[in-house]
């Protein structure tokens, strides 16, 4: 099912299933996000939960207050991008979906939880907010959660992928861990240089040789792709997240994600139980967490 939403400035459409982004229109009808194209990449802009990127073995540890302790298997970010979300509500310039735990989650990840996700369509920004609610009595709930947005690159016909550049907010020198794509994991202690005093990047496919690069020391909390032929571009801001993920893959696909995530891939020093994982989230029982990105049209 495909839901639209517009403002003056933008058509924006999501699906149901995977309660996600599907198309971002400008009023000259440029489409800025990432169609889906399986020689490339199939997705568009998953909702990853209850973890970003990979776990050891796709296998989760759980302690319990009891002493005892189970494990479930989450594959790569999380459980609920391929399955179906309810429409919840819907406005002129709003949408909201929602997804509660079920027989298959709760084997995996034994929390009752419902995530709900509105996307508010403003001007030329789209705002993606994520709400999750911890429906358990008495058992505190780790979680991750992120965006996976991809988008066009390049945007006009007549353009190639290196006519495209990177703006950050701030001047920026920075490390990245080494990654570890054939088991998805990372290590933080294994770090190299990745901006030396940059407010710029060039865009290449050599960006992306090993695999995503991973940003977890970044002062700037916007990032822009833009064009050194034209003025159309776009703008992710990612204040509440403390990562950013770029992406795109080896085969040269013609898009770029932006990926803002609340905690990472398991580093090859950590361990496997969620709670313990750097940047975990813990919601209280009956409590409630929310965070959001913007993504907007220039």
């Amino acid at each position: 099912m495909v839901i639209e939403v517009k403002s003056e400035q933008l058509t924006v459409q999501f699906k149901t299933l995977g309660g996600a982004l599907s198309s971002i229109k400008d009023r000259d009808g440029i489409e800025y996000l990432w169609q889906g194209d399986a020689t490339y990449w199939s997705g568009q802009a998953p909702v990853l939960f209850p973890i970003c990127g990979s776990l050891r073995e796709d296998t989760a540890f759980y302690s319990h207050a009891d002493g005892t302790e189970t494990k479930g298997s989450i594959p790569r970010h999380g459980l609920v991008r391929k399955n179906e979300f309810d429409l919840v509500d819907q406005t002129e310039n709003s949408v909201t979906f929602a997804i509660e735990d079920d027989e298959n989650t709760y084997q995996n990840y034994p929390y009752h939880f419902r995530l709900e996700i509105t996307y508010l369509v403003t001007g030329k920004t789209v705002r993606t907010q994520y709400k999750v609610f911890n429906k358990e009595t008495n058992k505190v709930m780790p979680f991750f959660i992120g965006g996976h947005p991809g988008f066009n690159c390049p945007l006009l016909d007549d353009e190639v992928y290196e006519d495209y550049y990177l703006e950050f907010e701030k001047e920026e020198t920075c490390s990245v861990p080494r990654p570890f794509p054939e088991i998805g994991l990372l290590d933080f202690q294994d770090r190299s240089p990745w901006l030396v005093s940059q407010k710029e990047v060039d865009l290449s496919y050599d960006l992306f040789s090993v695999d995503a690069v991973t940003l977890d020391e970044l002062q700037s909390r916007t990032i822009a792709l833009r064009s050194r032929k034209h003025d159309k571009g776009l703008k992710v801001n990612f204040q509440e997240f403390p990562n950013l993920i770029i992406w795109s893959t080896l085969n040269k696909g013609p898009f770029i994600a932006f990926e803002p995530w609340s905690g990472l891939s398991t580093s090859l020093e950590e361990g496997n139980h969620l709670e313990d994982k750097k940047n975990v989230r813990l919601l209280e029982s009956g409590e409630v967490d929310q965070i959001g990105f913007e993504i907007e049209i220039l």
